[in-house]
């Protein structure tokens, strides 16, 4: 009756309006309105009897259809390609679908935990939470939309889990991926120097043994190798060969760097790797060049694969092989005068908190453009007290003055045609003054670190030796060609060779035949060793400083020797290498790590090895980088103490790979 309720309303309207007027027509003629009066009784009892007839009707309609909808319902909720599971807060099941026993093949019962049959499901962490996620259990796949069921206040909380099992799409999206094309870039290092003074079949040998190697290395990872050049290999597969190559580590490099040579250089590759992400095949071969660039920039002996936006390094255990040519020096040399020459001005920088090695450089390349008669600047960082007595002297020489500026004193800068010479850095959030570099489009890099995956971009020359002991080296045989009629000062000479017997540990490490070639140019230059030792003497608080951070080392097994000095001090950073340098002469220990606090918010590690361990590679997981036996990093807003921790763990980590791959050569050999 409620359903008709309107139409019953409009009936008794009609009935009434028809009553009145029989009512009306009463006055006139009663049997005229007798009859109407029967009639309109009949009327209304049809109506009625209609109304009855249609609730009636209607109340079947809707008993058949919630029965019906409830069985359509509950077969719907059985029947659907999704487990329902309805889940407490201890993570028991309290009710689930019918698809759930056909996932797991046995009916799970009421009750139990949920993770017992399927332990990756995540729940915990995004309990009362709507989302999606995807988790794998075997060879399967499961999509998971949850949310959080209504219940009454005071109700035990619940949540819904719909599953869906997506294997079939997962694989294919696992097969898709894995036959991605892989293009590679495969180079051995130094060619030159390794095959120089060896005869034909000696050669033939060699290169019959690296090919073999490869050749095998080809079979297990499924690719197709071409030899482009004497040292140039090109290699291309897909990337379910790469994953398996990754998850070896790369050990071809190894197996290679075993092979014996007659003039006992190392035989070394590097590689360049790019994986077909929707890029041209001429985008992908630029990237996997880019890729072995990098891999070279950083001394060789490693790889760089690109992908996903990201940059591996597999390798770099060795040290980079010191060319005995210097015909890359002059060329490099003569592209320098020719850049500076075109210049309006010079601008010279090195990286922040300057150290010698870097201030040296600056002052080298400093003479170059003094050589050509072009103004030059030498731009410092607010932070530089390592280099504060090299600065006190040269401010009694008149050539130095209004030399050195900083970076507040760019403002007004209005040159239009500036060159900026870069030393001893090329990652561009290290520089003395950032903001330089996206004022000055023209920049020359000059380094001797490995390169890192963040570089300088678009420079116009690049010089970056990792074999190279620094940066004053570099520079130091860039002179040499620079100019015939060139003459060091005495100043000038002793500040290149303070640099090269600061990051020599004067002359005790990362030394060859160029570094003492370079080191006794500058002593016919004029260096006076009396004033570098001068500048290396540290007064009795620093002494004291030293002894206590020496005092707070602490040995590991594997030759790992950890200090700290968590007192914040001007000289810190200088500090922190000294004591590295020093533990590192104590018996049996093969890497130094010295952890500071650089300010209340930053935290600094210098890390040193004998050559051993490359500490450059642990350095990089710490945001840092640098050299394989001298490296360092930065680190704001983390404990000194977790720093600590992480090192000690990465330190491990890497010399128990190093063994195992060592030991897995040495087997295969």
């Amino acid at each position: 009756m409620p359903r008709n309720l309107s139409a019953w309303i409009d009936l008794l309207i009609h009935l009434f309006v028809m009553l009145v007027l029989i009512s009306v027509l009463s006055c006139y003629n009663v049997y005229v309105a007798a009859i109407g009066a029967v009639v309109w009784l009949v009327l209304a009892a049809f109506a009625r009897e209609r109304c009855l007839d249609r609730a009636h009707r209607f109340t079947r309609y809707c008993r058949n259809v919630v029965r019906n909808l409830n069985e359509m319902m509950n077969y719907a909720v059985e029947e659907l390609p999704q487990a329902i599971l309805v889940v407490n807060r201890n993570d028991r099941l309290m009710w689930c679908s019918s698809q759930l026993t056909r996932y797991l093949g046995v009916k799970p019962e009421a009750g139990i935990d949920v993770k017992d049959f399927w332990p990756n499901i995540i729940i915990d962490p995004i309990w009362g939470t709507t989302g999606e996620y995807v988790f794998a259990h075997e060879d399967h796949y499961y999509q998971v939309y949850h949310r959080p069921v209504p219940v009454v206040q005071g109700e035990e909380p619940l949540m819904a889990f719909y599953v869906q099992d997506i294997s079939d799409f997962e694989h294919l999206k696992t097969q898709f991926r894995e036959s991605r094309t892989v293009l590679c870039y495969i180079q051995i290092d130094n060619y030159d120097e390794v095959v120089q003074r060896q005869s034909e079949a000696e050669r033939t040998s060699l290169l019959l043994s690296v090919n073999q190697l490869l050749d095998a290395w080809m079979k297990q990872v499924g690719g197709y190798m071409r030899r482009v050049s004497d040292d140039l290999y090109l290699v291309v597969m897909q990337r379910e060969g790469l994953e398996k190559a990754k998850a070896a580590k790369f050990d071809v490099l190894d197996k290679v760097r075993q092979l014996q040579n007659t003039n006992r250089l190392p035989i070394t590759l590097s590689m360049g790797v790019a994986v077909a992400e929707g890029q041209s095949m001429a985008e992908l071969g630029a990237q996997a060049q880019a890729g072995l660039d990098l891999a070279l920039g950083r001394g060789g002996d490693q790889v760089a694969v690109s992908a996903g936006g990201k940059t591996l390094f597999f390798g770099g255990r060795t040290k980079a092989v010191e060319k005995h040519t210097r015909v890359k020096a002059r060329v490099v040399a003569h592209a320098m005068r020719e850049i500076i020459e075109g210049a309006d001005e010079v601008f010279i920088m090195g990286h922040h908190n300057e150290d010698f090695d870097c201030f040296g450089a600056a002052v080298g390349v400093a003479k170059m453009a003094r050589q050509l008669g072009k103004p030059f600047h030498i731009v410092l960082s607010d932070m530089n007290s390592g280099i504060e007595k090299f600065a006190d002297l040269i401010q009694g020489n008149h050539d130095y003055d209004d030399i050195f500026i900083h970076q507040a004193d760019l403002v007004n800068m209005v040159t239009l045609n500036p060159v900026l010479i870069v030393v001893d850095t090329h990652i561009p959030h290290l520089v003395a003054a950032p903001s330089l570099l996206e004022r000055i489009p023209r920049v020359v890099v000059i380094d001797h670190h490995r390169r890192s995956e963040s570089f300088i971009k678009n420079p116009l020359l690049v010089y970056i030796e990792p074999a190279s002991s620094s940066t004053c080296e570099l520079v130091t045989e860039l002179l040499m060609y620079f100019s015939d009629d060139l003459v060091l000062s005495r100043i000038e000479a002793t500040a290149l060779y303070s640099g090269i017997v600061v990051d020599t540990k004067n002359f005790s490490v990362q030394t060859g035949v160029r570094t003492f070639d370079a080191a006794a140019y500058l002593r016919r230059s004029g260096a006076d060793p009396v004033m570098v030792r001068h500048l290396f003497r540290s007064d009795y608080s620093t002494t004291v400083a030293l002894a206590r951070a020496e005092a707070s080392s602490e040995l590991f097994e594997g030759g790992i020797i950890v200090a700290t000095c968590p007192e914040v001090r001007k000289n810190g950073q200088v500090i922190a290498a000294q004591t590295a340098d020093s533990l590192l002469r104590i018996e049996d220990v093969r890497m130094s790590v010295v952890i500071f606090q650089l300010d209340e918010e930053t935290v600094g590690i210098s890390a040193r090895s004998t050559g051993e361990i490359n500490v450059q590679v642990i350095m990089e997981q710490f945001g840092g980088g640098g050299h394989q036996n001298v490296a360092g990093a930065q680190i704001r807003g983390e404990e000194l103490q977790s720093i600590r921790e992480r090192v000690i763990a990465a330190a491990k980590q890497y010399i128990e790979e190093d063994e195992k791959n060592e030991s897995n050569s040495s087997a295969g050999h």
